[in-house]
């Protein structure tokens, strides 16, 4: 029996994803451990039974038609829920296995990566993690489509999709170069903010969306110098001292302290921020899932309780 006779198997999906992620045959055999015209035959047996091209084949190298693309998806998809079968059929009694994908704020990031993944790994050894950081509407996007399990967003309540869980408040920061002298114990009105050239996120993030309210509020009009769709570029442009901006004060609480930035409270109005755990409300939740869940919340609250969160309270 032939392999279209057959149907698409798990090594022909395998295969696509793999060229599509890294754009070559050549790179995609080398890294499926096999040889390239291997690789080749599974390509043209998809396309051959699917009756639609898959691939452009160009000079540069193999680009994904739009039907590629589509069966990509999909395709990675399921081979990440044959992995997590996987994990799950076959656990060590007592001890939780599986493969949770975390979705993680950029601004918390570096705060809850580290010691996420350490007593993961510590305590529940069998759970494999993959984290993704983004903007909060494309995290609740990727949660809706089923290639995240959970993920941290933030303002939003729960949908008919997704179950939320409201953790934490936090204030939203001027943030200027050091010569501007912020401290945290004195607050900038957006107005003081707005007498500077703005570093802006940008649009279509939900922080602008914020701020843009807050101006609307304060009566205050903003004069953007730069947009970015960087976090860590927004910081690295005020530095530069290419204006002020405003950011969670989780985002900045290191590089205050190391002097490379100073901040305060926005005021004036003040703006705050709702930091929510979101998980889907279809299905059933893997064990492994829920211990994972159970971590990140338990590491927010000590974030927060030890003061390593700033301007943040619990909800």
């Amino acid at each position: 029996m032939t392999s279209c006779e057959a149907g698409m198997d798990f090594k022909q999906l395998k295969a696509l994803v793999t060229v599509v992620e890294v754009g070559s045959v050549t790179r995609a055999a080398e890294l499926l451990h096999l040889v390239q015209p291997a690789v080749t035959r599974q390509i043209r047996a998809l396309e051959q039974e699917l009756g639609v091209p898959l691939f452009e084949r160009t000079r540069q190298g193999m680009r994904p038609t739009a039907a590629g693309v589509s069966l990509a998806e999909r395709a990675r998809r399921a081979l990440t829920e044959i992995e997590r079968a996987r994990a799950e059929l076959a656990p060590t009694p007592g001890v939780v296995t599986g493969i949770v994908t975390v979705g993680l704020l950029e601004s918390a990031a570096d705060l809850l990566t580290e010691p996420l993944v350490t007593a993961i790994a510590r305590d529940h050894p069998g759970i494999e993690l993959r984290l993704l950081t983004a903007y909060s509407g494309h995290l609740q996007q990727w949660l809706d489509d089923g290639d995240l399990d959970l993920s941290l967003l933030y303002n939003l309540t729960s949908t008919p999709s997704l179950n939320v869980t409201p953790l934490v408040h936090e204030q939203l920061w001027a943030v200027a170069p050091p010569s501007a002298a912020l401290t945290g114990d004195r607050p900038a009105s957006l107005a003081e903010v707005a007498e500077h050239p703005i570093v802006m996120p940008s649009s279509g993030h939900a922080l602008r969306s914020l701020i843009e309210t807050a101006a609307r509020t304060a009566g205050v009009g903003l004069t953007i110098s730069v947009q970015t769709n960087s976090m860590h570029l927004q910081k690295s442009l005020v530095r530069g001292g290419h204006g002020w901006t405003v950011l969670p004060g989780v985002g900045i609480a290191a590089d205050v302290a190391n002097g490379v930035l100073s901040a305060a409270p926005l005021c004036e109005p003040e703006v705050r921020r709702s930091i929510v755990l979101g998980m889907p409300r279809a299905g059933r939740i893997a064990t492994a899932v829920e211990v994972v869940a159970r971590e990140l919340v338990r590491q927010i609250h000590e974030a927060v309780r030890s003061g390593r969160w700033p301007s943040a309270r619990p909800h």
